[in-house]
C-alpha cells in the first residue's frame, strides 16, 4: 500500500484492522493532542527567535537520526522495544525553550521525518504508529511544560537566574516528562500484545531514557547561552545510541529468539556460575530437562508457525512456575532446561510437577488462523537431576537430567522422573 492510498482512501488505513481498544486509544490520544495544541496556539504567541530555535532543534534531530540510522536499524532488528527514543533529547530541549505550540511543531517534524524515512526504505511501518507515537510525545511534552509553569517559569532562562529553585524546576520537569510518558504507555498496555517488561524495559533501558533527558537539558542550556555549542551534544548522543546497541547485542547473544529464554550458551554460562557458588556455600541445586511431548504432531497438524506459538506459550508457562532468579533456557528444538539453585530434591520435584500440570492446562490460540483453531492437549516429560549427587559440573548434570527425561518418555510421557 502506497502513501497516496492512505491519504485518498481512509477506509484502507491499517488502523482499522487493529484491536478495537487500540483504535479507541489512538483516536482519543490523537484528539486530545490536537485539541491541546489548538488551545496552546492561543496561549503564547511565538516570536521569530522561537521559530528559529525550533527549526534548529528539528535540523539537529533529523541530522542525528540520519547519522545514527545504521545503528538504529540493527538495534530494532535485535530488540524492537519501543521505550528507547533518542528524539527525547530534542523534544525535551523544546519543552525548556519553546512555547507549547512550537513544541508540537517540533515533534511533528521529527516524527514526520521518521515516518517518511521508513516508507522510503520500504520498511512499511503503519502510518498510525508514527501518528500515535507523535501524539504521545506531544502530550508528554505538555505535561512536563505544565510542571515548569507551576514553578513560575516560562522557560530555561528563568531557571538560570533562580538558583536552587531553578534547579528544582528543571529536575521536576525531567521527572514529569519521564512519568507522563510512562503513564501514557501504561494506558496503551492492554491495547497491544506487548508485556510490561517489553514496554518499559529494565533499569538499564530507563537509565538511557534518563540520559537522553539530561542531554536535552544540556542542549537547552547551550541554546540559551551559546547556541553554537549545541552541536557538541550530537557526538555523545551518537555514542550513547551505539552503547545501547552494544548492550542489546550482548543480551541477544545469550537469548533464544523464538522464546525470549536463555539460549544454550547463555544458560550454560549462568549455570556454571551458579554451581560454583553452590560449591562454596554447600547448597543443593536442581536441574530440570523439559521436553514437549509429540511436538512433531503439533507442527504437522497446525503448521510450523503455530508450533512456534506453542513453544513460546510453554516457555512462558515454565517461567511463570519458577522463581524470578531461577534460570530457564531453551536447550534446542522442543527441549527446555531449568536451573533451581538453593533447594532440595523434594522441592525441585514439586516445581517439576507444577510445570507439568500447568502445561497440560494450556490452550494456545492460533492468532493468525481465520478458523479459530486452538492448540490443546499439550504435555511435557521432565527429567530431574540434583547437584551434587548427580554431578558437580553442568554437563554431568545435564546428562543425568537427560537420562531421567528419556526414562519419562519411554514409560508413557507426561510425567516427572528423577535421576
Amino acid at each position: 500500500m502506497h502513501v497516496r492510498d492512505l491519504l485518498v482512501t481512509p477506509r484502507r488505513w491499517t488502523l482499522w484492522r487493529q484491536r478495537p481498544r487500540l483504535i479507541l486509544f489512538c483516536l482519543v490520544t490523537e484528539a486530545v493532542a490536537v485539541g491541546s495544541t489548538a488551545l496552546a496556539a492561543g496561549w503564547v504567541h511565538p516570536s521569530g527567535k522561537d521559530v528559529l530555535v525550533m527549526l534548529a532543534l528539528a535540523v539537529l534531530g533529523i541530522a542525528q537520526a540520519e547519522l545514527g540510522r545504521q545503528v538504529e536499524r540493527v538495534r530494532r532488528r535485535v530488540n524492537g522495544t519501543p521505550h528507547i527514543n533518542m528524539t527525547s533529547v530534542w523534544t525535551f530541549a523544546g519543552v525548556l525553550l519553546l512555547p507549547p505550540v512550537l513544541v508540537a511543531a517540533l515533534v511533528a517534524l521529527l516524527y514526520a521525518h521518521l515516518a517518511l524515512r521508513s516508507w522510503y526504505r520500504l520498511q512499511r511501518v503503519p502510518a498510525f504508529r508514527s501518528v500515535i507515537n507523535g501524539s504521545v510525545v506531544v502530550l508528554t511534552c505538555y505535561a512536563a511544560r505544565l510542571v515548569l509553569e507551576l514553578f513560575g517559569m516560562h522557560g530555561i532562562e528563568g531557571a538560570l537566574v533562580d538558583g536552587w529553585l531553578g534547579v528544582g524546576a528543571i529536575a521536576g520537569t525531567v521527572a514529569a516528562y519521564f512519568v507522563a510518558n510512562a503513564l501514557l504507555i501504561l494506558g496503551a498496555l492492554n491495547m497491544t500484545h506487548h508485556s510490561v517488561r517489553e514496554l518499559f524495559g529494565g533499569w538499564a533501558d530507563n537509565l538511557v531514557e534518563l540520559a537522553t533527558l539530561c542531554l536535552g537539558t544540556l542542549t537547552a542550556l547551550a541554546m540559551a547561552t551559546q547556541p553554537l555549542l549545541v552541536v557538541m551534544v550530537v557526538p555523545p548522543l551518537l555514542v550513547l545510541h551505539r552503547g545501547v546497541l552494544v548492550k542489546q547485542l550482548e543480551v541477544a547473544a545469550t537469548k533464544d529468539e523464538k522464546t525470549g529464554l536463555f539460549n544454550t550458551l547463555g544458560w550454560h554460562n549462568l549455570a556454571t556460575s551458579e554451581l560454583a557458588r553452590a560449591g562454596r556455600t554447600n547448597e543443593t541445586t536442581g536441574v530440570l530437562m523439559v521436553d514437549l511431548d509429540h511436538f512433531k504432531q503439533v507442527n504437522d497438524t497446525y503448521g510450523h508457525l503455530a508450533g512456534d506459538l506453542a513453544l513460546k506459550a510453554v516457555a512462558d508457562t515454565i517461567t511463570a512456575q519458577v522463581r524470578s532468579y531461577d534460570s530457564v533456557g531453551r536447550f534446542g528444538g522442543e527441549e527446555f532446561v531449568v536451573l533451581l539453585p538453593g533447594v532440595g530434591e523434594e522441592h525441585v520435584v514439586a516445581v517439576a510437577e507444577r510445570i507439568r500440570h500447568a502445561v497440560s492446562q494450556l490452550a494456545v490460540p492460533v492468532d493468525f488462523a481465520d478458523d479459530g483453531r486452538t492448540i490443546a492437549d499439550l504435555s511435557v516429560s521432565i527429567g530431574v537431576a540434583m547437584y551434587p549427587t548427580a554431578g558437580t559440573v553442568v554437563d554431568r548434570l545435564l546428562h543425568a537430567a537427560d537420562t531421567a527425561l528419556y526414562s519419562a518418555k519411554n514409560t508413557g510421557r507426561n510425567k516427572v522422573v528423577s535421576f
